[in-house]
């Protein structure tokens, strides 16, 4: 609990003026909407204030102490200040003044969540990269979907608050109010939708392909010549409604197989330029902590999101896989980050 604050020089002459008309230290209290104690305090002794709180001086540690700590601190990311001291030896520092040290050297952070980074993921990796190191990538449709929900994904709702300000109240849903599910692509410097999938369904493979033929076949293949869909190579990942063997026979009758149904590397959305529209589209939909109160809401936020994205911005992200793919050779295989 904070410190409160001392009688100001108004409520003091106040006090005085009411014990003078004889209220009673109590009366005085609910009048000015002090605590009774403070009030009865400052009777006792008008002269007497609040005592300052001093403060403590912190537990010094030595310079080859601190250079311990460092060296514990980058080899132990996400341990805990008392680990950190203790694996160095180091006793009797409080947690304060632990924390305050750190502090200076550190920063608390989350966990990157990355893929696996085992032998079969950088060998496949680096062999799709070279498989496709000559492609055309204006040709490619990137596909991918993404989950909203009505909060938000956790610490986005953060911010700088003014000093004697409080922070805003945050009503939090229960499991997030549930989202929705939306799929999109992008070519070149072409947004391919986004369409939404009905709420409720889960996408298995029969579902998946119903999705793709209501949207995706319908409302935007079929317009495009023939020469373009020719040349199309088509992009999914390896969830499993996408790479079942009923999906790939599906998409083989509507004439998407062999080469113009690229091959994937397991966990490897680092790889995927779509992942970075939707950081875009995340952003600006969650932007100053915004919350949605309905499914609907926060589709339209989506929709108005999307339409937002211009085609230069989409250009860039479509046109950066040669630079993934050079990466991911250069790293063998390794993540690359997006």
């Amino acid at each position: 609990m904070g410190q409160k604050k001392d009688l100001t020089g108004s409520e003091k002459s106040k006090i005085v003026r009411y014990l003078a008309e004889g209220c009673s230290s109590l009366k005085i209290a609910k009048l000015l909407k002090r605590d009774h104690r403070t009030i009865k305090r400052f009777i006792q002794n008008s002269q007497q204030g609040r005592k300052k709180r001093v403060e403590k001086p912190r537990r010094k540690i030595t310079a080859h102490e601190l250079r311990k700590v460092k060296r514990a601190a980058a080899k132990m990311p996400l341990a805990t200040s008392l680990a950190i001291f203790q694996s160095c030896n180091i006793t009797g520092v409080p947690k304060s003044t632990r924390c305050a040290i750190l502090r200076d050297m550190a920063k608390v952070r989350k966990a990157e969540r990355r893929p696996s980074l085992n032998k079969t993921r950088k060998l496949k990796c680096q062999d799709w990269a070279k498989k496709y190191l000559k492609t055309d990538f204006s040709k490619v449709l990137w596909t991918d979907e993404m989950r909203v929900s009505l909060d938000g994904p956790d610490g986005w709702a953060r911010g700088w608050i003014g000093k004697g300000q409080r922070a805003p109240v945050r009503l939090r849903c229960q499991q997030g109010g549930g989202g929705v599910l939306v799929w999109a692509g992008i070519i070149k410097d072409e947004l391919v939708g986004p369409f939404r999938v009905e709420d409720g369904v889960k996408l298995n493979s029969q579902s998946y392909c119903q999705f793709l033929e209501d949207t995706f076949f319908k409302q935007w293949y079929r317009k495009k010549s023939a020469s373009f869909k020719k040349n199309m190579i088509f992009m999914q990942d390896n969830a499993p409604s996408h790479a079942s063997k009923y999906s790939t026979a599906w998409l083989a009758r509507k004439g998407i197989k062999e080469e113009k149904l690229m091959t994937w590397p397991p966990c490897s959305p680092d790889l995927n330029p779509i992942e970075n529209l939707w950081s875009i589209i995340k952003c600006e939909i969650y932007k100053e902590g915004k919350q949605y109160t309905s499914l609907n809401s926060v589709w339209e936020a989506v929709v108005a999101a999307a339409r937002n994205v211009d085609g230069e911005q989409i250009k860039t992200l479509t046109g950066s896989m040669d630079g993934r793919l050079l990466s991911v050779l250069a790293k063998k295989g390794g993540y690359i980050g997006r």
